[in-house]
C-alpha cells in the first residue's frame, strides 16, 4: 500500500524559499559575530533587553503600517509566556557560549535542536517518533559528544554546556510555535516574542539596579543584533510557508561551513577533526530526521 503524499512545491516556490534561507544564514551568522563583539560591554541579559527593544520598534512599526496593531490579543497567553521563557533562557544561554566556545562548535551543538524536538514531540505533541527517527537521534547525540570532547583534558567546557542547554532550549521553543501556529498569526507570535522578552530583559537586567547603556560601537553591535534576530526568525519562516521543511531545512545547514570560514577569517579559530566528523554525523541525523517527518 503506498503512502498519499501532499503536492510538491513548485519549483520557483523552492527557489524563492532556498533564498529567504540564504538570508537566514547570513542574518544568523551575522548575530553571532555581533554577540561575540559585544559581549564584553554588555552582559547577556543587557543583551536581550536591547534586541528585544529594538524588535518592538520594527515589529510594532508593521503592525502600525499595515493595520495590524490588533494582532496583540491572542487566545493563548500562557503558552506564549512559556514559549518566550524558553526561548529567552536559550537564547541568553546562547550569548553566553558564543564568547567562551569556537563558533563552529557553538553551532554544531545548536543543530542538535531539531533532534530534541523530534525527541520530545511523542510527548508533548502525540507524534510518532519510529525507529529511523530515533536511530537519527541517538546519531546526533554521538555527535554531540565528537564535537564536545568530554574525554578532553579538563573535561566540558563551560561554553559547551551552556550551548547544549540552549538547544533544549530552543526545542522547547520550536514545540511551542508550533502548537500556537495552529491558532495565532506570524505576526501575533513576533508580537509577544519581543514584548514579552523586552519585559524579561528589563527585570533580569535591571535586577541589581544596574544597567549599562550600550555607547558607540556597542551601540551599533547592538542593532545589528537585534535586526539580524529579527530577519532571522521572519526569512526562516517565510520559507517554510514556501516550500516542506525537508525541502527548506538543509539550506540552513550551510550556517556550518560558513560559520567555521567566518570564526577562522576574523578569529583565528581552527576546525579540528573531530568537529568536522560530529558535525557532519549531527547534520546527517538531522537530514535523516527530516525524511521520515516528511513521510508522516
Amino acid at each position: 500500500m503506498t503512502r498519499e503524499r501532499g503536492p510538491a512545491a513548485p519549483p520557483a516556490q523552492v527557489g524563492a524559499a532556498a533564498l529567504w534561507m540564504a538570508g537566514a544564514v547570513a542574518s544568523f551568522s551575522a548575530m553571532a559575530v555581533a554577540g561575540r563583539e559585544i559581549g564584553a560591554a554588555l552582559d547577556t541579559f543587557e543583551i536581550m533587553l536591547y534586541r528585544s527593544l529594538v524588535g518592538v520598534a520594527l515589529v510594532w512599526g508593521f503592525a502600525a503600517v499595515t493595520g495590524r496593531t490588533v494582532a496583540w490579543r491572542t487566545r493563548r497567553p500562557g503558552l506564549h509566556v512559556l514559549r518566550n521563557l524558553a526561548h529567552f533562557t536559550g537564547q541568553n544561554l546562547w550569548f553566553a557560549a558564543v564568547t567562551l566556545i569556537p563558533l563552529a562548535q557553538l553551532f554544531a551543538i545548536e543543530f542538535t535542536s531539531p533532534l530534541w524536538v523530534a525527541l520530545l514531540a511523542p510527548f508533548l505533541l502525540g507524534e510518532a517518533l519510529g525507529v529511523r527517527r530515533a536511530a537519527a537521534v541517538a546519531a546526533g547525540f554521538g555527535g554531540i559528544l565528537l564535537v564536545a570532547e568530554p574525554w578532553a583534558e579538563g573535561g566540558l567546557a563551560p561554553g559547551t554546556i551552556l550551548a547544549a542547554v540552549a538547544a533544549t532550549a530552543f526545542a522547547g521553543t520550536a514545540i511551542a510555535t508550533k502548537v500556537l501556529t495552529r491558532t495565532e498569526s506570524l505576526l501575533t507570535i513576533l508580537i509577544w516574542l519581543t514584548g514579552a522578552q523586552a519585559a524579561m530583559g528589563a527585570i533580569c537586567a535591571g535586577w541589581d539596579g544596574e544597567v549599562a547603556w550600550p555607547t558607540g560601537a556597542a551601540g551599533a553591535w547592538v542593532l545589528l543584533v537585534g535586526v539580524t534576530g529579527l530577519a532571522a526568525h521572519l526569512s526562516l519562516t517565510r520559507a517554510l510557508s514556501l516550500a516542506p521543511a525537508s525541502a527548506v531545512m538543509p539550506v540552513d545547514f550551510a550556517r556550518l561551513p560558513v560559520i567555521a570560514v567566518v570564526g577562522a577569517l576574523l578569529y583565528g579559530e581552527t576546525f579540528g577533526w573531530t568537529l568536522a566528523l560530529g558535525a557532519t554525523v549531527i547534520l546527517l541525523a538531522n537530514w535523516v530526521n527530516l525524511r521520515e517527518a516528511a513521510r508522516g
